[in-house]
């Protein structure tokens, strides 16, 4: 098992490596994992590359700050964390990237269609896009919430991306794959419509991502 230290080292790494990967930059975007009855989330206002275990914010599950070492203020996202964490016992880590690919589909307020099996990542047969909401808001998390109703990823309309995992490299693993997924959609919309698979299609791929190692709890 993990302990406290150690969680709140990797969550500081993840947001690092969400960085490195080219997810996010600055300070944009966030994470977060579930520690016993309360989670760790990233602080609002720190720039990635200034992020350490010991600034990481606990919070509990009614919304209050429990620990922060240097009085910083959580992610502005914070409630959209909470929330997804509340309603589904099975996530353990939440990440949200304003990445270029999934951030530019999201301007289009649309679903991303089955136009690849691994749209199958994201739980089913099409990565659903919430709509637009001010963020930090509890429109935006109720709208998030239900995007993310049998998925494991979201588009947020106008905004980027949320992708949620058992724990925090299944999570980090999912948003990198979204994103090369709507890269690959931008790419192969320039050449017209692409094909699409059918329900029977995806479905067979679902199925078989339940029992694929990479996609499944370690």
């Amino acid at each position: 098992m993990t302990d406290k230290k150690e969680l709140t080292s990797l969550l500081a790494s993840s947001a690092l490596k969400l960085q490195e990967m080219g997810l996010n930059h600055g300070a944009t975007g966030n994470c977060s994992c579930r520690d016993g009855d309360t989670f760790l989330i990233t602080p609002s206002g720190v720039d990635t590359e200034n992020l350490s275990a010991d600034k990481m914010v606990r919070m509990d599950f009614s919304g209050n700050i429990v620990e922060s070492k240097f009085n910083l203020k959580p992610s502005s996202e914070w409630r959209f964390h909470q929330d997804i964490m509340s309603n589904r016992e099975e996530v353990g880590a939440v990440v949200h990237t304003h990445s270029i690919y999934a951030s530019s589909v999201s301007l289009f307020n649309k679903e991303i269609p089955p136009f690849h099996y691994m749209i199958a990542v994201a739980g089913g047969d099409s990565v659903r896009c919430a709509p637009y909401a001010m963020f930090g808001t509890q429109k935006l998390s109720d709208n998030i919430i239900g995007a993310l109703d049998d998925r494991k990823a979201c588009l947020i309309a106008n905004h980027g991306l949320v992708a949620i995992g058992e724990n925090l490299k299944e999570a980090l693993q999912i948003a990198e794959e979204i994103e090369h997924l709507c890269h690959l959609y931008i790419e192969a919309k320039k050449l017209g419509e692409p094909n699409l698979l059918n329900e029977e299609q995806m479905s067979e791929v679902i199925k078989r991502f339940k029992t694929y190692s990479r996609w499944t709890k370690e």
